[in-house]
């Protein structure tokens, strides 16, 4: 309930701020329906239940309390006459009241005029409209009722006319000039009231004619190719009414052309088309356009004349075709084409210089992305095989540290790879060499973990062994990892440097423990590719490299290789 009323009441504003008379003075014919209203602001509107809203007329200086009869109704902020009557003119006033004080809201002065019984309006009471010929008018009649389904009835000196809310003229003559009543039938409580408002048209004809006919423009030539379609325009003046009598029309070398038909596929190549009146503002004009489907070579050498005739007046104009200049590229058409050249070199070696650094992190998103897995079906056991320095005495006990934790944790549990690792997961008492030999050529890769005691007696076998794999066999790709720091690679075998695929991974110690490390991401781009799975949940950034690693099963650091 309490929104309908809120919907009510915004009905109510919007029609109070349409229609409510601003004038201080207004005058009213007796026997017509009218109200008075004022405009509230929206906040005073809704705060009206604390007010008291009263209605004052002035009599004799003193101002009295109006009170609603069925003639006289208070609707909040309205005061309606049904009707109005010749003692109603005076001074009204509406009042705000608080019980304290008392607030003037507007005030204003109603003169209620005599109708004349004779005629259906009132010479005191119309507005007058000075219009010129030839122009456009709208006639509103004044909505004085906040109801939108009124009986409307235009009278033309007081004879029925039209039953239409607006005259609409287009263009307007002397015979339009006339006193026009707007009469508005409201029904209220079961009767029929009205409300009329009368306009005075007087329409006045121009100075005598003096303007001649004329067309539009002047003898011109048209640069064109050909092969192309044009369309010739010609227009004529006709002054400030239309002419009926005026005829416009195309010649070719005095011929008369064809007429266009409208459908395409039978249009002659040259054809006119049908003449067109036009009217602007109060001035008249006729237009006709000569339309060529494709312009021939024999076409340059034709008159186009365009013929306006009327008033016993000829008028003419020349149209000529000639062959157009080649054009010139536009100047921002040339400066776009210039500096995307000069752009393009630098964009392309943009592209591919943040190619060439992010090539690994391309890869591996491809990778991810497609779950490419290069170890299906290829009989391989293990993804890599790990050699490194396994010599007791050797000061680097960082690197036994590094090829028995740190990288079977991260590229085992993190990333799912196989690793083999002789001492962790060979049983002793087989032949050492030949284990080896078995187990480089059943792993997919085979990591290197360098230093510069790397190469032993013994180790120069697995190397070599690793080295035939790669290069004669192709069956295995090597990835050496740089531990340490290693300024010269001539320990390493001469045939090493033969590998296509070889690079040099740099472990920095800290720096490459986080898993998405440039290391780590550089060692899985050389590793196979296949589907991540994770096996052991954890975060591997901070590795306890103090912790225990596993002996391996060779005791009294008799085995001085390398595996």
């Amino acid at each position: 309930m309490t929104l309908m009323i809120f919907f009510v009441m915004l009905i109510m504003e919007s029609a109070t701020e349409r229609l409510c008379p601003l004038r201080s003075s207004i005058d009213v014919l007796e026997g017509e329906y009218f109200f008075l209203c004022y405009l509230g602001s929206r906040q005073g509107r809704f705060q009206e239940e604390a007010y008291t809203i009263n209605w004052y007329k002035e009599s004799a200086g003193k101002q009295q309390l109006i009170k609603e009869t069925h003639r006289i109704v208070l609707q909040r902020n309205f005061l309606e006459f049904w009707p109005a009557e010749l003692s109603d003119s005076g001074n009204y006033t509406v009042i705000h009241s608080n019980g304290k004080q008392n607030f003037t809201i507007q005030k204003w002065t109603l003169n209620v005029l005599e109708r004349n019984k004779s005629s259906c309006f009132n010479e005191n009471h119309l507005t007058t409209e000075n219009k010129s010929a030839g122009t456009g008018l709208s006639l509103k009649c004044s909505d004085l009722s906040v109801y939108e389904n009124n009986s409307i009835i235009w009278y033309k000196d007081c004879k029925n006319y039209e039953h239409e809310r607006e005259l609409n003229f287009r263009a307007l003559t002397v015979q339009n000039s006339g006193i026009y009543t707007c009469k508005v039938l409201i029904s209220h409580e079961g009767m029929i009231y009205h409300s009329t408002n009368t306009i005075k048209l007087l329409v006045e004809e121009d100075a005598p004619e003096t303007v001649t006919l004329e067309i539009v423009g002047h003898h011109e030539e048209i640069e064109t190719e050909i092969g192309k379609e044009e369309i010739l325009n010609c227009t004529g003046f006709l002054g400030y009414y239309m002419r009926e009598e005026a005829s416009l029309y195309w010649l070719i070398n005095q011929t008369f052309p064809e007429q266009c038909t409208g459908i395409p596929e039978n249009e002659p190549s040259i054809c006119e088309e049908e003449l067109k009146n036009l009217h602007w503002g109060n001035k008249f004009y006729i237009t006709r356009l000569l339309r060529i489907k494709k312009v021939k070579e024999e076409d340059m050498h034709y008159n186009f004349t365009c013929m306006l005739q009327a008033d016993e007046s000829t008028q003419t104009r020349i149209v000529k075709l000639k062959k157009g200049k080649t054009r010139d590229l536009h100047v921002h058409i040339f400066t776009t084409g210039m500096v995307l050249a000069l752009l393009f070199p630098f964009v392309a070696v943009a592209v591919v210089f943040v190619f060439v650094i992010f090539r690994v992190d391309f890869v591996l998103f491809y990778r991810n992305i497609c779950r490419r897995d290069d170890t299906a079906g290829d009989g391989k056991e293990y993804d890599a095989f790990v050699s490194y320095l396994k010599d007791c005495v050797s000061p680097i006990e960082e690197e036994r540290e590094f090829a028995l934790k740190i990288l079977p944790t991260i590229l085992e549990e993190y990333f799912g790879y196989k690793l083999c690792i002789f001492e962790r997961d060979v049983f002793p008492g087989g032949a050492v060499v030949d284990d080896i030999h078995s187990l480089i050529d059943k792993s997919r890769r085979l990591i290197i973990i360098l230093s510069q005691n790397y190469v032993s007696d013994r180790a120069v076998y697995e190397l070599e062994s690793g080295l035939h794999k790669a290069l004669v066999e192709r069956k295995t790709k090597i990835i050496l990892i740089e531990f340490m720091p290693i300024s010269d690679y001539s320990f390493l075998p001469e045939s090493l440097s033969l590998l296509p695929s070889k690079r040099v991974v740099k472990w920095k110690k800290d720096k490459s423990l986080p898993v998405n490390s440039r290391f780590w991401k550089n060692l899985r781009y050389l590793m196979p590719a296949k589907p991540i799975k994770i096996k052991t949940k954890g975060h591997y950034n901070n590795l306890d490299l103090g912790s225990e690693v596993a002996q391996p099963w060779t005791e009294g650091c008799d085995f001085n290789a390398i595996v």
